[in-house]
């Protein structure tokens, strides 16, 4: 089958597409065959090597001198080929979707996911718009409802909204009844308004941390202020929620870590709750924003769609182009 590989760390540049086996399932294995997958930030840390910590502190996906895994990518969307011996929940022909977590491996006409990873595609999503949503809205669900605990009256800033994450961030809190602010560039103001952001805050314009408005729960998926800036925008009791974060700058040693690392040694001296997401994937999650997704709740936010030849330049525009909401890649199933 064809993939996209890499050997070694590095820019976008060393992605090649190439021949390798085609996966076999184990016996709580789906085997599906990928008709999209979408491109995460978390792919081009991985492919960098970057932050350099991470090497140290996330051996399941960092090697030394490369990625653990050959293949990229953990986002895909396909139908059933084969099962395992002991799933249940699926039969070849099924549609699906799902999150490789750190075995990578969605760029690729084939994946092997385990069955807890997997849930069925919303009816009413097209195989690109279910691809965009199991790392992205997954961690925005988690920061949302889990960690920000948004409900009716509770006022919600999401930095950074116009991204994959924030753009379903943005939607969740609505669903849930928050009153929500985007942060975001001039570009992005428009679509933030229109998947139901109360108020946009337009970065080039007017300094968020310094407009005396005080918040419940502040989601941060930038990494662009400091912990004091972030902290001062919040309720004496409300709650900071960190996830990811950093642009590529060509390497660096803590990257958005460190904003992570400050905030849990901080939380220890404040009545502020101030807290770093863990986005581990599961299928109950996984089967909530398929809900969300039929009930309209949801939309999944496309920017531009990749074949699989081009999933390079795809990764390239995510990271260093400013790629609004998702990133997605066609694989090409004509027989």
């Amino acid at each position: 089958m064809k993939a996209i590989v890499q050997d070694r760390y590095g820019s976008s540049d060393l992605l090649r597409l190439a021949d390798v086996d085609k996966p076999t399932p184990g016996d709580n294995d789906v085997l599906v065959r990928v008709h999209a997958a979408s491109v995460n930030a978390a792919d081009w840390h991985i492919m960098r090597g970057d932050p350099r910590l991470a090497r140290v502190v996330m051996p399941a996906a960092f090697g030394w001198s490369g990625p653990k895994r050959r293949i990229r990518g953990r986002d895909f969307a396909g139908r059933v080929e084969a099962v395992g011996r002991r799933v249940t929940r699926f039969q070849p022909g099924d549609e699906v979707f799902g999150d490789l977590g750190f075995d990578d491996g969605a760029f690729a006409e084939y994946v092997c996911a385990q069955d807890r990873l997997v849930a069925r595609k919303p009816a009413g999503l097209t195989f690109e718009q279910a691809a965009a949503m199991p790392l992205a809205g997954n961690t925005a669900l988690i920061g949302v409802r889990d960690l920000g605990q948004a409900r009716p009256g509770q006022r919600l800033l999401v930095n950074g909204a116009s991204g994959g994450v924030g753009t379903f961030a943005v939607q969740i809190a609505k669903s849930f009844g928050a009153e929500v602010t985007a942060v975001c560039s001039t570009r992005n103001a428009d679509l933030l308004r229109s998947i139901g952001a109360d108020h946009v805050v337009d970065y080039a314009k007017e300094d968020f941390t310094s407009s005396g408005q005080r918040y419940d729960v502040v989601f941060d998926l930038v990494a662009n202020r400091s912990l004091a800036d972030l902290r001062r925008v919040l309720t004496p009791t409300g709650t900071l929620v960190l996830s990811g974060g950093g642009v590529s700058e060509g390497g660096s040693l803590v990257g958005p870590m460190g904003l992570g690392i400050k905030a849990v040694l901080t939380s220890r001296f404040v009545r502020q709750r101030l807290v770093m997401l863990n986005s581990d994937t599961n299928r109950e999650n996984l089967e909530t924003l398929a809900g969300l997704a039929e009930s309209g709740a949801i939309v999944p936010v496309i920017d531009r769609t990749y074949s699989l030849p081009e999933a390079p330049e795809a990764v390239r525009y995510l990271e260093l182009e400013h790629a609004r909401a998702k990133v997605v890649i066609t694989v090409d199933q004509s027989e």
